[in-house]
């Protein structure tokens, strides 16, 4: 019998690779029914205020257009707010489009003009004019910091700052060495290359069968179910390709529920795409002001930790993320003091982008240890070992597994650490003044209840899947390497179909627990495909497997075989015959252990370390070598794995450099609201980039010992970027992005 198949830990290439370079999968935006109409947002002038009037008769007027629908004439949703609520939604009241006057933000849909094509509701929208009764819009965080506020209701029921311990203040105050630092953030948005479009069908039963980028397709049918009063099983939401997400999808965006409500107002299916300059008028990374304030020995050794963080939300939710408690859980420190507050602004609610929370508090956090390092005289290396923790401490748990040590001892290795000049400006390659920093970094390791789905045919065909969704992350291959090697058919045999609410349920993709609990939900199915195939194996007359158990066979090549005689097997196609079935079809729920989360604590880890080049006179600032050690438990596959990390490098190179959404406060808008100012890295800015994934045992989080990896090449990133440029220049800048003119300032 041939050997077992094994490709978890192979770096298999992308199934859904040659669709995706071939044009061949279709994006929301992409898919077409006949006599489909199409609907463009007109978006308001103002930031608040009212809408006086609205004159949509010359829009009319243009042959090829439908309808327009604005909030004078729109149908009506359910009047009670919490019903807008998606699944991740924060605390408050969700946005409702086009159900009053009141503006809230700049570039509000204020209507919807349907036509025949795209360019003709295009042009139509032009011809909608409003007219408003503008109010002032508050939109700087700086000027409106006095008006902070701890949230009163917690985003799913947790804190985003953990209980203090010891006493932090006090020891601070007595401290040998001290850093007090102030660190800012601006918005930043997700800029994903596709933009948000969905496609609603009128089924002609009452229900909808919509095509919408979504990070969590069972999430939008809950919201349009809700919303619309319809029943939850006539409403079918996919999206199998997406072209990019970063949080941006996590929830229903406003232009699904505008073709939803057009869909159901005309009886007709109807297309709505935002175009980039709308991708800036709804979620984003929120800005921030934080304080750090550290303590410490002679010999770097922390005594106090006292970090404090205001964030920016909408006049209407409170959107919430953890930003402060990575410093009282990645060090070890018995006094530490953590606070979070919002400051509403006129602005649309911040959205979870690429590992939220944690790229802004390790921002402030690393580079206050980088600074502790200075003052002390301690590498920053060594600084992080002195301080190493074998708990968290806001928890007081240990962890499923921590090989963080090794992510440091690899990646100094690697980059060549040892041979680091200590004093800043004392590193130079001609004209240009070099720089050494490092950071650490950390991401919740989560998983999630999970459900999926299995068919295997008679002739060794096996299709799995639930409701995630590829975000372009490699999900799809990953599945069907678990699936594969669970069952023991060729990878080539393996289908995996996402992301359909038909599908059995899965969370939302983000957080970077798509691949522990989809996997885990794959292979937990591919086995009770396997004991149903076992048991039609064993009632087979002289069946060479009678009174065998699932411990006692091996599922390869398309045959069961008894583990301890590989001669004595049935094959797939014989057992299903005897059984009489031509398809065996099972559905199957990945449950994690609650008593893990309640005794241990769990994060992927990474050390950053970066090499800048900074021209002297100039300023100009350019990231040369990045190497990043990672401990993620099992790596499924090193080439999608790889493949994210290296995205997370690139969005935090931008982070640290570039991306920042500016606002005009006189207008409340944000006026670099495209592609050509919004400033994202480049091919050009990319230069070498190493990755490491160091060996790590999980034994309790899931049975593939499996931690995410999405949001973890990010982490720490921009930190370790900024203390480059210090030891570089000799210049701390505290403010993201760091420009030129604050370099040279």
């Amino acid at each position: 019998m041939n050997e077992m198949v094994t490709n978890i830990g192979k770096a298999v290439d992308r199934v859904d690779g040659p669709l995706k370079v071939t044009g061949g999968a279709p994006y929301a935006a992409e898919f077409f029914v006949p006599d489909m109409l199409h609907g463009y947002v007109v978006s308001s002038a103002i930031a608040k205020g009212r809408i006086a009037a609205i004159d949509v008769s010359a829009a009319l007027a243009v042959p090829g257009v439908t309808t327009v629908l604005t909030h004078e004439n729109s149908r009506k949703p359910v009047s009670d707010d919490t019903l807008f609520q998606d699944a991740v939604a924060p605390p408050g009241k969700p946005f409702r489009p086009l159900v009053t006057d009141r503006i809230q933000f700049s570039g509000q849909p204020v209507a919807l003009v349907i036509a025949d094509d795209f360019g003709t509701a295009r042009h139509a929208a032009s011809l909608v004019r409003v007219t408003y009764q503008a109010e002032a819009p508050t939109t700087d965080l700086e000027a409106r910091k006095g008006e902070a506020y701890d949230p009163p209701v917690k985003r799913n029921g947790v804190s985003p700052a953990p209980d203090p311990r010891g006493d932090a203040a006090g020891a601070f105050a007595k401290a040998a060495v001290k850093i007090d630092g102030h660190y800012s953030s601006p918005i930043e948005h997700h800029n994903p290359m596709e933009p948000h479009a969905a496609l609603a069908i009128w089924t002609g039963d009452g229900g909808l069968k919509i095509y919408e980028k979504s990070q969590g397709v069972h999430n939008t049918q809950a919201y349009i179910s809700k919303v619309f009063e319809i029943p939850k099983n006539k409403v079918e939401v996919l999206d199998p390709y997406m072209g990019g997400g970063f949080g941006s999808g996590l929830r229903p965006i406003y232009q699904v529920y505008l073709a939803a409500l057009a869909a159901l107002t005309l009886k007709r299916a109807v297309r709505v795409v935002l175009t980039r300059t709308q991708m800036y008028t709804f979620g984003y990374r929120p800005a921030t002001l934080q304080s750090v304030k550290l303590g410490a020995r002679h010999d770097g050794a922390l005594e106090a930790v006292l970090h404090d963080a205001t964030a920016v939300t909408s006049t209407f939710e409170d959107y919430q993320e953890a930003v402060v408690n990575w410093s009282g859980m990645l060090y070890d420190c018995d006094n530490a003091a953590l606070t979070y507050k919002l400051v509403k602004l006129d602005v649309p609610t911040p959205q979870d982008m690429r590992a939220p929370g944690a790229t802004l508090g390790l921002f402030a956090m690393e580079t206050a240890m980088d600074e502790l390092a200075y003052a002390t005289g301690v590498d920053p290396l060594q600084l992080r070992l002195v301080n190493y923790n074998d708990q968290d401490g806001n928890e007081e748990k240990p962890f499923t597994s921590k090989e963080l040590k090794a992510c440091y001892s690899q990646g100094a290795e690697r980059f060549g650490w040892a041979k680091r000049s200590a004093a800043p400006r004392s590193m130079r390659d001609g004209k240009d003044l070099v720089g050494w920093g490092m950071a650490t970094g950390a991401w919740e390791a989560i998983v999630q209840p999970t459900g999926a789905r299995a068919v295997l045919t008679a002739d060794g065909k096996l299709t799995v899947g639930n409701s995630t969704s590829d975000i372009g992350t490699g999900t799809y291959t990953i599945l069907a390497q678990v699936a594969s090697d669970t069952m023991g058919v060729p990878l080539a045999d393996v289908t995996v179909v996402l992301a359909d609410s038909a599908l059995p349920d899965a969370p939302p993709a983000g957080g970077s627990w798509t691949a522990a609990s989809s996997g885990s939900a794959v292979a937990a199915v591919c086995r009770a495909v396997q004991a149903k195939l076992l048991g039609f194996a064993r009632a087979i007359e002289t069946s060479p497997l009678a009174n065998l158990g699932l411990d006692q066979v091996v599922f390869a090549q398309g045959k069961i075989a008894m583990k301890s005689d590989a001669s004595r097997f049935v094959s797939f196609a014989d057992a299903m015959k005897a059984g009489g079935v031509d398809t065996i079809e099972e559905v199957a729920k990945f449950e994690p252990d609650a008593e893990v989360a309640k005794k241990y604590a769990s994060y992927t880890h990474a050390a950053v370390f970066v090499e800048v080049k900074v021209d002297e006179d100039l300023g100009v600032m350019r990231v040369t070598r990045v190497v990043t050690a990672v401990a993620a438990g099992t790596i499924l596959n090193p080439k999608t794995a790889r493949s994210q990390i290296l995205g997370g490098i690139v969005m935090g190179i931008g982070m640290a450099l570039e991306e920042e959404s500016m606002l005009d406060h006189n207008l409340g808008r944000i006026m670099n609201r495209n592609l050509g100012e919004y400033h994202v890295p480049v091919n050009a800015d990319i230069h070498d980039l190493d990755v490491i994934f160091v060996a790590e045992d999980e034994a309790f989080l899931n049975p593939l010992g499996v931690k995410g990896l999405g949001e973890i090449g990010i982490v720490g990133a921009a930190a370790a970027i900024g203390n480059a440029i210090f030891h570089a220049t000799g210049k701390r800048i505290r403010e993201l992005p760091i420009t030129i003119d604050k370099l040279l300032d």
